[in-house]
């Protein structure tokens, strides 16, 4: 529902606070946290970072038992700092809009400026750029094949494995390392600071759309947690969550037929950044289908496969091989990681992979369905479906990351979801306390 230009929430009906905090105790520890994963970026190298500094803040490293111990605590105090604040705010806590975001930018500068904590993804991008500003083909050549600097700082477990992002993130990886040349940490650098924007652009767009900009403010721009996963780690799903909020902001208006194009389009670009980004494309159409709204469906549907395939066009359908080694990985925590280490003692490898993958999108859908039931009723469904769908890859999926909220947590940003916020936050804290080793492959 809109009014005045803004996504409507519903009143949430969720009275339980998880942490019964005031404000300035909120606030104290999700600054906390915030300087602590900057200090973490600040001492690199160590376990938590990518293998060399590409800072020019450069503080003593820190030993691999420090680390690893500031991070988890980093990591807990964002968390309960998110908490904290969300639960202040149903309380009545209502801080100025324009602070919160002046407050989260600072802390976006800071952390952008580091090197980035708990993954070695960045420096994936940067060797499928370097690859691609050579006049290489990502989706062929490794890292390990590029060699040189850009591979000594790819995570041990990527350094032979070709790109699974999209055209749109290939061409972004190449602009960058287009700057950066032959020095990784430039390229890295600017990668960081690409992605920082996306950032602010797509904080200050929920905070200009959702009925609630202080709720929106504080699930984005100010949530410490997902600055210290999305931005420190310089992840691409913060651009994923940036066409994301486009699209939604044009599937709001849709009044007329090019507006369905543009949201068509929007999540093509975002299919061409992240393929399971698709997940978005499916959440939108699935309330107008129900409605009987066939043509808009079908407008978006059309203009976001014709979208992605003038994207592949460049490369060719073998850009799509990768993904589907991928596709047959798990993560840990996950409850396929059991199913798959006891029932391939008594299947065999592959009937247990091929009953993970008929499994595992029937949980996410049966998860969806619960999840919808759970969001508040007046939320409105163009929203609460999306929300719901990408909430329950993120429970479902045998590989599942922290940053993977990012489009989650910017859907939340725009409708209320209740408790359902609490649980996102909670999922995105667990993950990433098993994920934060910088690449280096160590995990609990």
């Amino acid at each position: 529902m809109r009014s005045g230009g803004r996504i409507r929430t519903a009143p949430s009906r969720d009275v339980t606070v998880v942490t019964r905090c005031r404000p300035r105790a909120a606030v104290g520890m999700s600054g906390a946290g915030l300087a602590l994963f900057a200090l973490v970026g600040a001492s690199a190298p160590n376990p938590n970072t990518l293998r060399a500094p590409i800072t020019w803040l450069r503080l003593p490293a820190l030993p691999g038992t420090v680390s690893e111990a500031i991070t988890y605590v980093a990591i807990v105090l964002s968390g309960l700092g998110a908490l904290g604040m969300l639960g202040a705010h149903r309380r009545g806590w209502r801080p100025d809009p324009r602070l919160l975001f002046c407050a989260g930018a600072l802390a976006v500068l800071v952390v952008a400026n580091l090197t980035p904590v708990g993954s070695s993804d960045t420096a994936s991008y940067a060797a499928y750029g370097r690859i691609a500003a050579l006049g290489g083909d990502p989706y062929v050549t490794t890292p390990a094949q590029l060699g040189g600097a850009y591979a000594h700082l790819v995570g041990n477990a990527w350094r032979d494995t070709p790109s699974v992002y999209g055209p749109v993130a290939t061409g972004w990886q190449a602009a960058a390392a287009f700057v950066g040349g032959d020095q990784p940490w430039l390229t890295i650098w600017a990668l960081m600071l690409a992605n920082a924007a996306a950032f602010l652009v797509t904080g200050y767009l929920l905070i200009r759309t959702a009925d609630d900009p202080v709720r929106a403010g504080l699930l984005w721009i100010a949530n410490p947690l997902l600055i210290g996963v999305l931005v420190a780690g310089g992840h691409l799903d913060t651009i994923v969550a940036c066409l994301a909020v486009c699209a939604l902001h044009f599937a709001h208006r849709a009044v007329r037929w090019h507006h369905d194009l543009l949201v068509g389009v929007l999540v093509g670009l975002a299919c061409g950044v992240k393929i399971s980004t698709a997940l978005l494309g499916v959440g939108l159409a699935w309330p107008l289908l129900r409605s009987g709204a066939w043509r808009r469906a079908a407008r978006q549907v059309c203009a976001a496969t014709l979208t992605l395939a003038v994207l592949y066009a460049a490369y060719g359908l073998h850009a799509l091989v990768p993904l589907s080694a991928a596709s047959q990985m798990i993560s840990t925590p996950s409850l396929w990681q059991a199913f798959d280490h006891f029932g391939t003692a008594f299947l065999g490898h592959r009937t247990v992979a091929a009953t993970i993958s008929l499994m595992w999108p029937a949980l996410m859908l049966a998860l969806t369905w619960g999840l919808r039931r759970r969001a508040p009723a007046d939320t409105a469904a163009v929203v609460a479906v999306p929300f719901a769908l990408t909430f329950a890859w993120m429970l479902a999926a045998p590989w599942s990351m922290p940053w993977y909220a990012a489009l989650a947590c910017a859907l939340a940003a725009l409708a209320g979801q209740g408790r359902l916020t609490q649980y996102l936050i909670g999922t995105t804290a667990v993950l990433a306390l098993f994920h934060n080793s910088g690449g280096h492959g160590w995990t609990w």
